[in-house]
């Protein structure tokens, strides 16, 4: 590589022809329109699509990322535009790393996000080690969030459209992938300009739907899919007050979600209840007001932190972070307990905290994503 040649529009010093990228293609049109838009371009395009768990498996879905007919979609991109494509079989990697983990965090009467585990070991680890070991200069991906180049390197910031910003799912990025990892399309202002491009360039997936659930559980039932792979998970037990008083039944702890007021089956009360803690140790759900929901106390585990001094270096930092995918970022104090543990103070309080979740770190002022960490239920 020679540092007098012009970097190219991925940051490298040699021309697109001689810089290989892996790209990863989930059959979906964002993952589609970069690998094509690179191929244009000029760069050594290989496509690789992963087979997490089809196989005619019963968690399959139609539609849903990495499946069967996805393959075949990024197949007919990787035919169209005249570059490789692999298929390679992750089924029982993922299984392990993300299936299985979300099955006993849910029956644990958390609230997990397989997504982020997907990204962190499935897709940022093993194909990205698969990437380095075909001699890729990088590899590209059709998240929508932005790498961008600062004072100490490389760091990752939202995407320039709030609406498909993904970094509370990527936020277990280590600086190491990022060194590596390309976001080609962080940058644009609307999902309709990546439409626009596949139609430009003649993609059978231009107008090809979203995905909108967690690939491997079938229309958003994921109690349905905890039954299937752990029997006998969902055992009936009492729904009961914050003191302990029986309200009602329930069909199994799996039913619930944090938060949740609707389907309680709870009769004769005045006000509205809302579940705030799962007990599968006593399979009780308990409930009571909305206002018992709120909690300014948030703590975390396994942070990943992506700010450029040390996270434990200074007893707290003040950031903007996010509780849940949905909701925007929330002023707070982070104090780190350890390089890897910490305890966040929400400024003002939110509804709804859950084990399981994720609590993304984001820079007081600009779009800098700094990390974050695992909400757990604490000591």
């Amino acid at each position: 590589m020679s540092l007098d040649h012009p970097l190219n529009s991925l940051g490298l010093a040699k021309p697109p022809q001689e810089t290989r990228v892996v790209v990863a293609m989930s059959g979906g049109v964002d993952s589609s329109v970069v690998a094509a838009m690179l191929a244009e371009e000029g760069y050594d395009v290989v496509g690789v699509t992963l087979q997490l768990y089809d196989h005619g498996a019963a968690l399959a879905k139609k539609g849903a990322c990495c499946a069967g007919r996805d393959i075949h979609d990024a197949r007919r991109v990787a035919e169209a535009m005249g570059f490789p494509h692999y298929v390679l079989d992750y089924e029982n990697t993922f299984r392990a790393a993300v299936i299985d983990e979300f099955a006993d965090a849910y029956l644990a009467g958390a609230t997990p996000v397989p997504c982020i585990r997907c990204n962190e070991r499935v897709k940022f680890k093993d194909l990205l080690a698969t990437a380095r070991e075909l001699d890729a200069d990088c590899m590209a991906t059709g998240h929508y969030i932005q790498r961008k180049l600062g004072l100490h390197g490389p760091e990752l910031h939202s995407a320039t459209d709030p609406a498909r910003d993904q970094s509370y799912f990527l936020f277990s990025t280590t600086a190491e992938q990022l060194d590596y990892l390309r976001f080609p399309l962080g940058h644009l202002a609307s999902k309709a300009e990546t439409r626009a491009l596949a139609a430009r360039y003649g993609l059978a997936v231009a107008d090809k739907p979203d995905s909108q659930d967690i690939c491997f559980v079938p229309n958003g039932d994921y109690a349905a899919v905890i039954e299937k792979l752990r029997p006998g998970a969902a055992e009936p037990g009492l729904i009961v007050g914050l003191d302990g008083t029986p309200l009602g039944e329930h069909r199994g702890v799996i039913h619930y979600t944090i938060g949740q007021r609707r389907g309680l089956g709870i009769g004769g009360v005045a006000d509205p209840l809302y579940v705030l803690r799962l007990d599968p140790e006593t399979r009780q759900v308990v409930v009571g007001p909305k206002a018992a929901l709120s909690t300014r106390r948030v703590p975390l585990r396994e942070i990943n932190w992506l700010g450029d001094a040390a996270f434990d270096s200074q007893p707290e930092w003040l950031l903007n972070v996010k509780v849940r995918s949905t909701r925007p970022p929330r002023p707070a104090l982070v104090r780190p307990l350890s390089a890897t543990e910490a305890e966040v103070e929400l400024l003002a309080p939110e509804d709804g905290i859950s084990a399981g979740q994720a609590c993304v770190f984001y820079a007081p002022e600009g779009s800098r994503v700094l990390g974050g960490g695992w909400i757990w239920k604490g000591r």
